[in-house]
């Protein structure tokens, strides 16, 4: 069962604002980042390395920082609270009551296993959706199933993504990204890059996985972004 579906089953009744302050009190001036990440680990019955691969981080840097040694990045926090189903608040201990469990609030998008051409809400190409948290939902974004090993080891077939959609941003402006786009007419995943070799664009499309040779698309060629990747919404273990 994924520690997501088991943390569900096991969620509390929403404790009263004494339990809560009471809850502070005794742990919340001690207790440190890399403590409450460890502790909401354990009460879900989580192994290291499960949590590593959910939030995909290195297992030995969560490890140092479970143990105080590292500091976490905002972008390490965002994904350990994502895979562990809780607010950010919660791992930094902001405020009264963030010890207190807090039921997951979530809203639907679609879902693709192709990047869609055109708007998302419009596109006949969408066959069901998939929920992400609340704070992570916007109009203009969709989520993307991975199915190819072109983006390993960032991203793994069957991951799910998050996507802005911004159809026709310049590559400029998105340089060293990951980015949905559609190279005459074909759907690719792949980072992308920007040479000038004189007054001539080279659009340069990257995999993550070594095994994969840059595609170089010059300005003889149909090109687009459709949508820059966010983040990993849904990895199985």
């Amino acid at each position: 069962m994924d520690f997501m579906a088991r943390r569900a089953d096991r969620q509390p009744k929403k404790k009263s604002a004494t339990r809560s302050r009471q809850l502070d009190h005794e742990i919340g001036p001690t207790l440190g980042v890399g403590a409450r990440i460890r502790k909401l680990r354990r009460d879900l019955e989580v192994t290291q390395s499960e949590l590593a691969a959910k939030a995909n981080v290195n297992q030995g840097f969560l490890s140092s920082i479970e143990r105080g040694d590292r500091t976490a990045s905002k972008g390490t926090i965002r994904a350990l609270a994502v895979a562990l189903g809780v607010p950010e608040a919660v791992l930094l201990g902001e405020g009264e009551g963030h010890d207190a469990p807090q039921a997951l609030e979530t809203r639907e998008l679609p879902l693709f296993g192709s990047i869609p051409n055109g708007p998302p809400s419009d596109s006949q190409e969408q066959l069901e959706m998939f929920p992400v948290l609340r704070h992570l939902w916007r109009p203009d974004r969709y989520c993307l199933r991975c199915e190819f090993d072109s983006m390993e080891p960032t991203l793994k077939p069957g991951d799910i993504i998050l996507v802005d959609y911004r159809p026709g941003v310049e590559p400029e402006f998105v340089q060293g990204r990951i980015c949905a786009c559609l190279v005459d007419g074909r759907p690719t995943l792949k980072r992308v890059s920007v040479e000038r070799r004189g007054r001539e664009r080279i659009v340069i499309l990257r995999g993550d996985n070594p095994r994969t040779p840059p595609a170089m698309v010059d300005d003889s060629r149909e090109f687009s972004v459709q949508g820059v990747a966010v983040c990993l919404v849904s990895r199985e273990l």
